[in-house]
C-alpha cells in the first residue's frame, strides 16, 4: 500500500464520499489512490472536477454545512492549493467540517524557492482550525487522523499538506481507527442559569435576538418569547433556525435588515442574545444584554454583557423552564409585532405590489416570485451582496428548505460552487443559486462543471450589469458612485452555449412562467433576470448619519451633471424608505 492509499483509506472510513479539486502533479497519486476506490457507486470516494480551487472549497464547504459531515478538496502544490484559501476562509468561519489536502513539492526542495514553491503548512494557519505538514511516512497516519478529528471535533478546516513525493512511498504504520464521536451539549452552571432567570423576570420588556446557535432549540425559542412576551429578531444565518413557524418573529437588524427587530431591541430593558456572534455593534443597543453561547470567548466581543451564559441554547432554556415567571403585560410584544407589520407592508412589501408591468423588473418582485414557485424543501444558495438582501426579505425558510451563504466572510462567486456542493450532497432536491451578474461573472467556469456532470441546479441571475451594494456602500459614505457599472451583459446567450437550459426575462410578466420552466427542467438551467440597477437596500433603521451621507453622495451626482440619475434612483428606491 502506498501513503497516497492509505491516507484515501481513512477518509473512506470517516464516511467521505467526494473529493473536489482538480488533478496535477504533486496531487496526482492522491488522484489515482481515489480512482481505485471505484467511485461512490462501488463503495468509494468520486473525484469531482472543477474548474477552479477555490470553487472547490465552496462546494466542499456547502457539501459539509448541509450534511454534517467531513467534505473534503484539494489542491496542487503551489497556485493549486493556493486558489483553496478563499474558499477555506469561509468554510472555517461558518465552522464547516472541511478537509483541505494541499499537496507540496518535492520533500528534498522546501525552502530552495523550488518552482511553484509556497509554504501551504503556514498558509492556511489563520483559516483553519488544524494544519500540518506530513515530512515522514511514519507521521502521516497520525496527522491524517488528527486532521479528522479536529475538522469534525472543532467544526472547521484541517489542512493537510503532503509532499508528492512522500505520497508515492510505501505505507508506514497502522492509521488510529476512527471511531465518530456524537457530540453532547454544554450545560451552564446553575447560578448562572438562575441569575437569568431573575433578570427575566425583573425585566418588563424583553427582546431576543436569535442566531444559527438556535437551531437545535428553536420550540424552545418560541415558548420562551410567549411566556415572556418577547419579540424575536434574528441574525441573517439564524434565518434559517428561527424564522420559520415562528409568531413572534419581527425580522432582522443591521444594513440588510427588515422589519422591527431594530426598534424591537432598542425599546427592551432586556436583551437576550442567544447562539449569535452578530458582528455589527453600531446595531446592537446599549441595554442591559445576556448572552448565551457555547463558545466562552466570544461573549461580550460585540456589546456589553450584563450575563454572560456559557452553554448551549438548548440545555439554557430548558433549565430556565420552571424558573422564568410568565409575564401577564405582553403590550411590548403587541407593539412589536405591530411595528414589524407596518414596516413589511409598507417598506418591505412596497416593491412587490402593483409592479408586475415595470420595467426594468424591480429585484424583490423577482425574489417574491422565486419564493412562491420554488419547491418547498429547496436548498437557495445566495450571492453575496444585494442577492443577500433579496434572500434575506423575500424566501421564506418554512423549516424546510434551507438557505446558505458566505453570510460571514462575505465573498463575491459563493452561490454557484456552493450549490454544486448541495447538488452533489443532495441530488434528488431542488438547489437554487440565487446569483449576482458580478458574483457569477468570478467563477463562472464553473458552470462547465454543472454540465459535465448534468446537476439540475437552477441559477436565478440578478442582473443588473451594477455592483449594486457596493454603490449603497459608497452613496451613504457621502460618495458619489463610481466604478460600480458594467457592460450589459447577457448571461441567457452564454449559459446557452455551455449547453445550459437558459431564458432571458426583461417582462415581468413573464417571471412566474419562467422560474416554472426552469425548475421543471432537466440538468441545469439558468434564468437571466434584468433587474432595476438604482433599487437599493434601505435598512429598517436609518440614521442622520447616512441620511447625510447619501444626500451629500445625490448633490455630487447632481452637480456633475447627473441630475436625471438622482431623480431615477430617487423614484426606484422612495417606496422603500421605511415608515411608521
Amino acid at each position: 500500500m502506498k501513503l497516497a492509499q492509505q491516507l484515501v483509506g481513512q477518509l473512506q472510513d470517516a464516511g467521505v464520499r467526494r473529493i473536489y479539486g482538480i488533478v496535477g502533479d504533486s496531487l496526482n497519486p492522491i488522484v489515482d489512490a481515489v480512482r481505485e476506490t471505484g467511485g461512490s457507486a462501488k463503495g468509494g470516494i468520486d473525484w469531482i472536477h472543477v474548474r477552479h480551487e477555490e470553487a472547490a472549497a465552496f462546494a466542499a464547504s456547502a457539501d459539509a454545512q448541509l450534511t454534517g459531515e467531513l467534505a473534503v478538496c484539494a489542491g496542487s502544490c503551489g497556485p493549486g492549493n493556493l486558489h483553496l484559501i478563499n474558499g477555506l476562509y469561509d468554510a472555517n468561519r461558518t465552522g464547516a467540517p472541511v478537509l483541505a489536502i494541499a499537496s507540496h513539492i518535492p520533500s528534498t526542495q522546501i525552502g530552495q524557492s523550488y518552482f511553484q514553491e509556497t509554504h501551504p503548512d503556514r498558509l492556511f494557519n489563520e483559516c483553519s482550525v488544524y494544519s500540518e505538514l506530513i515530512s515522514t511516512p511514519q507521521q502521516s497516519p497520525r496527522v491524517v487522523h488528527a486532521a479528522i478529528s479536529h475538522a469534525l471535533g472543532d467544526g472547521g478546516v484541517a489542512v493537510v499538506t503532503l509532499p508528492g513525493d512522500l505520497a508515492s512511498l510505501d505505507a508506514q504504520g497502522e492509521p488510529p481507527a476512527y471511531v465518530p464521536i456524537e457530540h453532547g451539549h454544554l450545560m451552564p452552571a446553575p447560578a448562572v442559569v438562575q441569575q437569568l432567570a431573575e433578570a427575566i423576570n425583573s425585566a418588563s420588556r424583553v427582546a431576543i435576538f436569535a442566531g444559527f446557535g438556535t437551531g437545535e432549540a428553536h420550540d424552545q425559542v418560541i415558548a420562551l418569547a410567549e411566556k415572556i412576551g418577547a419579540p424575536i429578531g434574528h441574525s441573517l444565518r439564524g434565518k434559517d433556525q428561527i424564522q420559520w413557524d415562528n409568531p413572534y418573529d419581527v425580522g432582522m437588524t443591521g444594513l440588510l435588515g427588515y422589519g422591527a427587530a431594530a426598534a424591537g431591541i432598542e425599546d427592551a430593558d432586556l436583551l437576550l442574545l442567544l447562539g449569535t456572534d452578530f458582528p455589527y455593534d453600531q446595531f446592537l443597543p446599549d441595554v442591559r444584554t445576556a448572552q448565551v453561547d457555547r463558545r466562552a470567548a466570544i461573549i461580550g466581543r460585540r456589546t456589553g454583557v450584563d450575563i454572560p451564559v456559557h452553554g448551549d441554547v438548548l440545555p439554557t432554556l430548558l433549565a430556565l423552564e420552571e424558573l422564568v415567571e410568565p409575564k401577564k403585560d405582553q403590550k411590548f410584544l403587541s407593539k412589536t409585532l405591530k411595528k414589524h407589520e407596518r414596516l413589511m407592508s409598507k417598506a418591505v412589501g412596497a416593491y412587490t405590489k402593483n409592479v408586475e408591468t415595470r420595467v426594468p423588473i424591480h429585484p424583490e418582485y423577482a425574489a417574491s416570485i422565486l419564493d412562491k414557485v420554488a419547491a418547498p424543501d429547496a436548498i437557495f444558495t445566495a450571492d453575496t451582496g444585494m442577492c443577500n438582501v433579496w434572500t434575506a426579505r423575500y424566501i421564506e425558510p418554512l423549516g424546510t428548505r434551507r438557505l446558505i451563504g458566505s453570510f460571514l466572510h462575505g465573498s463575491m462567486a459563493n452561490a454557484l460552487p456552493q450549490a454544486l456542493g448541495a447538488q452533489f450532497a443532495f441530488p434528488n432536491r431542488q438547489v437554487v443559486s440565487v446569483c449576482g451578474d458580478g458574483g457569477l461573472s468570478m467563477l463562472l467556469g464553473d458552470m462547465l462543471t454543472a454540465k459535465m456532470y448534468d446537476l439540475p441546479i437552477k441559477v436565478m441571475v440578478f442582473n443588473n450589469a451594477t455592483l449594486g451594494m457596493v454603490k449603497l456602500e459608497m452613496l451613504v459614505d457621502a460618495m458619489p458612485d463610481f466604478g460600480t457599472d458594467t457592460p450589459v451583459v447577457n448571461f441567457a446567450d452564454i449559459a446557452a452555449a455551455m449547453g445550459w437550459h437558459s431564458i432571458r426575462v426583461t417582462d415581468p410578466r413573464q417571471l412566474e412562467g419562467a422560474f416554472g420552466e426552469s425548475l421543471a427542467s432537466d440538468g441545469p438551467s439558468l434564468v437571466d433576470i434584468v433587474t432595476d440597477p438604482r433599487a437599493l437596500s434601505i435598512p429598517p433603521k436609518i440614521t442622520s448619519d447616512q441620511v447625510f451621507g447619501f444626500a451629500t453622495a445625490m448633490s455630487k451626482i447632481v452637480l456633475n451633471g447627473g441630475a436625471g440619475e438622482a431623480v431615477a434612483m430617487a423614484r426606484s428606491n422612495l417606496r422603500n424608505i421605511p415608515r411608521g
